[in-house]
């Protein structure tokens, strides 16, 4: 990712984490000034069940929120713009080219990097291996052994109240610590693209807060952050957009001036919403 134009001042931005990573001698990817990632018509289907219908959306910077109940069809969105699953209809384009990933590998050399809600880690490496999993090329490393706990803690500290040690066995750690831990390793290949699912559950309050502020950051720099929340607050504190699934199909998006907690109650669950 090069530096952005900051959409509301013009003014050329990097985020924190874009200088943290370049600075401590982490890569930074040769891409384009701007991002849009736009699926349109996708369609699932797992036998005669119909996950997700006909959805069609476009994902620009800022911080994008893919919001409904279990079964809404987010989570299927999610896996088909992860690379983990292909859709049974519809297409995906990228900065207008279409795109066909078939894995999640293919996803990453195209700029976009997923945090899971199932925290996925190595649990019998160490935190510093652990957030590089995946980091070097097939032929050479993007960065040299020595220069990974720097970059690591430094990264970390971005994100974590406490430090975390970069030597311990990543499966040793709480929970939380993980999926920092996870966090910092979507985040060290500097995605022009973040998708979160659910990835700030596990996190007390405060180790959240800074989560937020660092996405927030992130976004302000030119990237799309896509976001899944089942909390309202956290929707409504950090979304831009708002996309709201009802049983596989989108619903409507809101822009963020048109996001209340009683318009989206109302969109996700009219019978609820009516009943409260």
């Amino acid at each position: 990712m090069l530096a952005t134009t900051h959409p509301q001042s013009g003014m050329v931005a990097t985020s924190r984490i874009h200088r943290v990573v370049t600075g401590n001698g982490g890569a930074a990817p040769s891409r384009g000034d701007t991002v849009e990632l736009t699926v349109s018509h996708l369609t699932k289907r797992y036998g005669e069940t119909l996950a997700l219908s006909d959805a069609s959306v476009t994902f620009k910077p800022g911080i994008h929120t893919i919001l409904g109940e279990n079964g809404s069809g987010k989570s299927t969105m999610l896996k088909i713009l992860s690379g983990v699953v292909s859709p049974s209809e519809g297409t995906i384009a990228l900065n207008g080219r279409a795109i066909s990933p078939r894995t999640p590998h293919d996803m990453h050399e195209l700029g976009l990097s997923t945090v899971f809600q199932e925290v996925l880690i190595a649990p019998h490496r160490t935190v510093v291996e652990n957030i590089f999993l995946g980091y070097d090329g097939p032929l050479r490393r993007r960065i040299e052994k020595s220069a990974r706990a720097p970059l690591a803690q430094a990264l970390l500290a971005e994100i974590s109240r406490f430090p975390i040690p970069l030597s311990a066995p990543a499966g040793e750690l709480p929970l939380a610590s993980q999926q920092l831990i996870v966090l910092a390793r979507a985040l060290v290949r500097l995605p022009s693209i973040l998708l979160l699912d659910e990835a700030t559950a596990a996190l007390d309050y405060a180790d959240r807060d800074l989560v937020f502020d660092a996405i927030e950051n992130y976004a302000a720099a030119g990237n799309i952050v896509i976001f899944i929340s089942h909390r309202l607050e956290e929707v409504r504190r950090l979304s831009d957009r708002v996309t709201v699934l009802r049983s596989g199909h989108i619903v409507e998006t809101l822009e963020r001036d048109g996001i209340t907690a009683e318009r989206l109650l109302k969109l996700m669950a009219p019978e609820a919403a009516i009943h409260a």
